[in-house]
């Protein structure tokens, strides 16, 4: 069962804005002298573009419109709705790469072990593993996060040129920044939709509604991009419109 947070929304606008404004204080050449010492490769193992390693591939707007341009069947709302109201429809923050029904959960775009659109591959992918923001270790205590998966995939040790190295931190600062605006978008937005239509979140209907929806039932899924909503009829194994 999924637990939605239940903090309100204000503090979670608060705290994303606090971390926001860390991120612009952390200095650009702290983490491209990170990227420098890890020295990852990408060995083309495609570990990263599997739902079973990875989880989920979040898109911001701008690679949302990318998508649909290439292929509309490849987004699929983000796993997890945040919010459900007392009617029974879900929220979500956005839209992720869709994955195929294989044991590994392979994203849309890899065919033979190999992205499609490699060319054109989105933020988050260009940046993997890279990242940048703050989250708890096994001890509780909170503190940067710059590199997912270490050691698990690729390999690491590589001299990477000081421009690249420099290049690299410039995109990951640039996407989590973005990432952050998103995130406080989608609250804000959900805020005031919420406000206009009198609804609320509940969870009890969240678990009732997710219960029948693993059973194979449809949900109405609201996914924000673009800075609103797009409505989204959901079955179990269903390409989006």
């Amino acid at each position: 069962m999924v637990i939605v947070s239940l903090i309100p929304i204000p503090y979670r606008i608060a705290a994303l804005t606090a971390e926001k404004n860390a991120l612009f204080e952390y200095p650009l050449e702290r983490l491209a002298g990170v990227i420098r010492d890890v020295g990852f490769r990408c060995t083309a193992c495609a570990k990263c573009c599997t739902r079973t390693f990875n989880g989920h591939v979040f898109l911001l707007g701008r690679d949302v419109t990318a998508v649909r341009a290439i292929d509309s069947h490849a987004l699929e709302p983000a796993p997890d709705p945040e919010f459900c109201d007392q009617n029974g429809t879900f929220y979500v923050s956005g839209y992720a790469l869709r994955v195929r029904e294989d044991p590994e959960g392979s994203c849309w775009f890899l065919e033979n072990g190999r992205c499609r659109i490699y060319d054109r591959r989105f933020a988050i992918c260009r940046i993997y593993p890279y990242m940048l923001h703050r989250e708890p270790d096994a001890q509780g205590k909170v503190d940067w996060r710059q590199i997912s998966g270490f050691d698990k995939h690729g390999e690491y040790g590589a001299a990477i040129p000081g421009d690249e190295c420099i290049a690299l931190a410039r995109e990951t600062l640039e996407y989590e920044h973005a990432f952050l605006d998103h995130q406080i978008g989608f609250l804000e937005c959900t805020q005031e939709w919420f406000t206009r239509h009198r609804l609320r979140h509940v969870q009890k209907i969240y678990d009732e509604h997710m219960r029948q929806y693993r059973k194979g039932a449809s949900i109405t899924v609201m996914v924000y991009t673009g800075g609103h909503f797009e409505k989204c009829q959901l079955c179990p194994g269903s390409v989006p419109p």
